[in-house]
Order: C-alpha cells, then sequence, then structure tokens
C-alpha cells in the first residue's frame, strides 16, 4: 500500500534530523535546508505524492532532483538509500530522542557523544544524575525540561489520541460483530465515553456460550492474547497494528444492558447517592433490564448518554430531568478558525471555501495566522489586504454562502495582539491564541490571557491552555478567571477540535455555560479535509454537556454577521 502524503514527508523530516545530527560540513548544511524547504513546500501541496512520476515529482516547486529521485524511491519501496544510510550508522535510541520535544538534533548529538547515551532511559537517567545541566549549552533549565519531556512520554506510552483509538475500536468492533452475529457488542469505558485519550480499547460482549466465545477470541487473527491478565470470561491483550492494549468482557445476555451502565460510566458517575439512599452500582447490580434508558428509568432518571456520564452534574440533573439537550454535529451551520495557504494551511482560499459549503455549511471563517507567527508564514499587512479582496470577490460568486475575514492574532509576550488597532479593525472577527513563549507560570499565562479578552477586537479566544495531547502539557491557567474574563467582555470560548487539542478541555465547558460564555467547536484546520474534526470538538463539548443554543458556530449566517458588526462597532467606539 503506498504511503500518503503526511507519511512521505515525516521521513524527508527525519532524514533531515540525522542529517543535522550527523552534519560535519558546509555541505550537509546546504543538504539539510534543501530537505527543510522542500518539507515546508510537500506539507502545502494538494496532489498526491505516490500517485506522481519521477519527471511530475521534479516540476514540484522546492524539491530538487535529489530529492525528487528519494520520493519515487519512497513510493516503489517505501525508502530510500540515503535514509537507510543514516539509520544505519544510529543508534534506535538516539533516533528515539529526535522526538524529544525542544532538543534538537545538535543538542542531541552533544548528548551522544560527549555522555555516550544511546537510549532514552539513559538520558532519563543523566537527569537525574545531573549530568546533562554540566554541558555546554545546556544548564538547570534545560535539563529539567528534557526530564519532564522523557517523563511525560513514558506516562504516555502506549496511549493513543481519541481520533486514532476511534478507527481501530470500529475495525475491532466490525471483527466481534462479524465473529459473534448473535452477541450484543459495544464499547465501553473510556473509550464510549470519548475521553480525548485513549489507553485500552474496551468492549463489553453479551453472549450465550461464552466458553465458546472465549475459544474463538483466543484464535482471533486481528488481536494478540495476554494469557497471563485475561481471564476465564475477559480477554486481555494488544492490537498488534497499533500497539494499543485491548479488553473484551462477557456477559450472558441478559446482563448485557445492565453491565453496559456498569462498565461505561466513571467511578464517579457509579458512586453518587441517590435518592433511594443508593448509588447507581448498588440500585443496579442485581437487576435485568432490556436497555440502558430502562435501567436509569428504574435508578429514578432519565436517560444519561455516555459522554456525560463522569460524575459532575448528570445525576442531580437526570433525576430532576433537567437534562441538558447535547449539541450535535448537524447542529452547526458554519465552520471558524481555518488556515489557507496564506500561512500554513494546504488549501487555498477558494478551495476550503468550497468545501464547507458542499459539505453545506452555510458560512465559513478564515483565521490565517498573524504575522508575529513568521514559522507559520503569518500574514503581514500586504498580504492581509490581498486575502481580504480574495474574500470580497469570492463572496459575490459564492453568495448565499459566505466568507467572514478574520485572523489568529497572536498574543504577545505581553498580552498585547499582534499588528496596530487600524489592521484589527479590518476584520469581521479575530480568534486571539498563544504560540510563543509557552513557559509560563500560572500567575503569567492567566495575566496574559485575561489582557488579551479585554481587547475589544478579541472575538474568540483560542485553544486556552496551548496542550498538545500526548506531546506537551498546556501551560498552567487559572481556567475560572479567564472564562469569566470571557464572560466579563463577552468574548466566545473555543473548543478547538483538532484532536491533538480539544482545548479548552470539557471539564470546563458547564462552568462556561453558567457563566453564559458561548463556546465555538472550531476545526484550526490547516487541510481542508480537517474541517472533519469538528465530530471530536462535538464529542468533547456534548461531555461538558454543551447545547445547540449555548454553541456560537450553531448561530445562522445572519445572527454570526450580525454579532461580528456589533463587536466591531464597539471596539472603534473604545
Amino acid at each position: 500500500m503506498p504511503l500518503d502524503n503526511r507519511e512521505i514527508v515525516k521521513l524527508l523530516k527525519i532524514t533531515a534530523s540525522l542529517l543535522e545530527l550527523h552534519a560535519e560540513s558546509s555541505k550537509d548544511e546546504f543538504k539539510i535546508k534543501s530537505y527543510n524547504n522542500a518539507v515546508f513546500n510537500l506539507e502545502r501541496l494538494n496532489q498526491s505524492l505516490s500517485s506522481l512520476s519521477l519527471d511530475e515529482l521534479n516540476k514540484i516547486e522546492g524539491v530538487g532532483k535529489s530529492i525528487a529521485s528519494n520520493i519515487h524511491d519512497i513510493n516503489i519501496t517505501g525508502n530510500f538509500s540515503l535514509l537507510q544510510d543514516l539509520s544505519a550508522i544510529t543508534p534506535p535510541g538516539v533516533v528515539d530522542m529526535l522526538q524529544i520535544k525542544g532538543l534538537g538534533p545538535k543538542k542531541i548529538k552533544v548528548i551522544w557523544k560527549e555522555l555516550k547515551i544511546e537510549t532514552t532511559a539513559d538520558l532519563l537517567q543523566a537527569c537525574y544524575d545531573k549530568k546533562i545541566c554540566k554541558l555546554k549549552g545546556f544548564g538547570d533549565k534545560t535539563e529539567e525540561s528534557i526530564k519532564q519531556a522523557l517523563l511525560y512520554a513514558n506516562d504516555n506510552h502506549g496511549k493513543l489520541l481519541y481520533a486514532e483509538a476511534e478507527i481501530h475500536a470500529l475495525e475491532v468492533e466490525d471483527y466481534l460483530g462479524k465473529a459473534f452475529p448473535d452477541a450484543l457488542v459495544s464499547g465501553k469505558g473510556h473509550l464510549r465515553r470519548k475521553l480525548e485519550v485513549i489507553e485500552v480499547l474496551e468492549f463489553l460482549l453479551g453472549a450465550d456460550d461464552r466458553l465458546q466465545t472465549m475459544k474463538v477470541l483466543e484464535s482471533s487473527e486481528i488481536l494478540v492474547q495476554d494469557k497471563n491478565t485475561s481471564g476465564p470470561f475477559s480477554f486481555r491483550g494488544t492490537h498488534p497494528v497499533s500497539g494499543i492494549a485491548v479488553e473484551i468482557l462477557l456477559c450472558k445476555k441478559e446482563c448485557f444492558y445492565k453491565d453496559l451502565i456498569l462498565h461505561t460510566g466513571s467511578s464517579a458517575h457509579l458512586s453518587v447517592m441517590l435518592a433511594n439512599g443508593q448509588h447507581l452500582l448498588g440500585t443496579l447490580a442485581n437487576q435485568s433490564v432490556k436497555s440502558e434508558e430502562a435501567a436509569y428509568a428504574f435508578a429514578g432518571m432519565d436517560y444519561i448518554e455516555p459522554e456525560l456520564r463522569e460524575g459532575t452534574f448528570e445525576i442531580h440533573l437526570a433525576q430532576t430531568k433537567a437534562l441538558p439537550n447535547l449539541v450535535k454535529f448537524e447542529d452547526l451551520k458554519g465552520v471558524l478558525h481555518n488556515h489557507s495557504t496564506y500561512s500554513d494551511g494546504k488549501n487555498g482560499l477558494q478551495e476550503i471555501a468550497q468545501y464547507c459549503k458542499d459539505a453545506g455549511f452555510a458560512y465559513f471563517g478564515i483565521s490565517d495566522h498573524s504575522k508575529a507567527a513568521f514559522y507559520a508564514n503569518g500574514l503581514d499587512e500586504y498580504r492581509v489586504r490581498k486575502q481580504q479582496e480574495e474574500a470580497d470577490a469570492l463572496n459575490l460568486k459564492m453568495a448565499p454562502f459566505h466568507i467572514f475575514k478574520g485572523i489568529e492574532s497572536d498574543i504577545l509576550n505581553d498580552g498585547s495582539l499582534d499588528y496596530p488597532d487600524e489592521v484589527l479593525q479590518t476584520f469581521d472577527f479575530v480568534v486571539a491564541s498563544i504560540h510563543s513563549n509557552l513557559g509560563m507560570d500560572i500567575t503569567k499565562a492567566t495575566d496574559r490571557l485575561v489582557k488579551a479578552i479585554a481587547n475589544p477586537y478579541t472575538t474568540i479566544l483560542g485553544h486556552m491552555t496551548g496542550r498538545q495531547l500526548l506531546r506537551r502539557e498546556g501551560y498552567p491557567v487559572d481556567h475560572q478567571a479567564v472564562i469569566d474574563a470571557c464572560a466579563a467582555y463577552g468574548v466566545v470560548l473555543e473548543v478547538n477540535a483538532n484532536p491533538r487539542r480539544l482545548d479548552v478541555g470539557w471539564e470546563w465547558i458547564n462552568y462556561a455555560i453558567q457563566k453564559e460564555v458561548m463556546i465555538s467547536i472550531n476545526p484550526d484546520a490547516h487541510d481542508k479535509l480537517n474541517i472533519r474534526h469538528m465530530a471530536y470538538g462535538v464529542n468533547v463539548a456534548r461531555k461538558g454537556g454543551l447545547t445547540k443554543d449555548m454553541t456560537f458556530n450553531c448561530l445562522s449566517k445572519d445572527a454570526i454577521e450580525a454579532h461580528f458588526i456589533q463587536r466591531r462597532k464597539s471596539a472603534l467606539k473604545k
């Protein structure tokens, strides 16, 4: 199966890093620059690299003959000679170090050559032994940063983003459905509650003959059993393709729906005290019910959607028949916070707008990076005008579909927004986000965000904590203070739907709703296909109890436009 563009570019990035790791001359530096330039251009390419001939690869801007030849070899064999040669002279553990955030090839080379460290485990021990800080160009701060990055990586080993886990879970569920057509099958636990990160693919299987079912599972072609942790009615092992753990619990069919509730809800959800003086676990322990709805009714409450079963506010609302009518993907009317080829996106403005229109949305908001984000090809004032002129022309052609002219303005270190007011006032809306100087304490981060929120041109606060799940923790934030500021200044709070972010976290959505802060579910799309990530944003929004009425981009095009106009008028008066 041919590699896709993302996988090919990843191989080229690894090659550039290995070249830098082994660089000894200016000739090597030139080669490194060539690979980085090629990566920059290929990340924005719309054509499938695997479908191009060598001549066609040679014609791609920023890709020379040598790299074009390497891509051609990748399309044929999945690899190329330079990468193979570099990999052969690099210990696997040193290659692993290249994945450590904030630790580039040059520093890794120093660690490798001077301390003879060749594994991440030895690197972590060297941090504890205070050996790294003594190297020239490192210091205590760098050593601590490396240590925390390694600990974070170790803690998240074997885990997948929900978006990744979902793909493999559907494969396993499809297998179970076909292997046991008469059984009842469902995901359970974290998987069914749609948590942002998944450690185990968990399933419940209701079968008449559990012993025979276990025998079939033991010979599964897509799963590998761990006999030491499996039991008579529990299959535990791994999904070898993804490497993630798998657990399949078997129960009697008549117990399926009761057990599904008991194995879906968090421990907090199951232990909340009910009106009958018992918790849900005790209430349902010996019951046999025909559906989950019947089980919740027996416990004296309305049915609770799986995403909500976290033990926060849902039990009380279910008992008082006050559960929210949760937002659904089809409720969304438009798509805000998107990037085009003007900054670091893969698609042109017209292309991504047309994609949104064809998907049935009524409007699209472009919000490319501002000029301070030079690493993301942020827009200077001239390119801002060019983009806005193109958007105006497209609006005449694509009506009634509408492109709103926005920007993702960097929140600078002092909390001010990128661009002067005379530029900010030309946008329909402004997404304010932090992308730089992330090593802040909670006071600095909160003050920086609150100052940006207070700016009259800020419309939406983007990815509040800057986290990247399974890659880095976010900077510490006083969530309550930031949400209170959004309420005070009428700023919309973003749920960034990128599966790597899902920020702000679902735990704070209910508080935002209580403060009457509207939520915008934004894909932060850098590729038109990433528009579909909105579904993951909907998942976490539902977990927080978000309704259609409190979802900003569930508003109609006219209502959104009226809001933008009013915000801009208010800003101009200040």
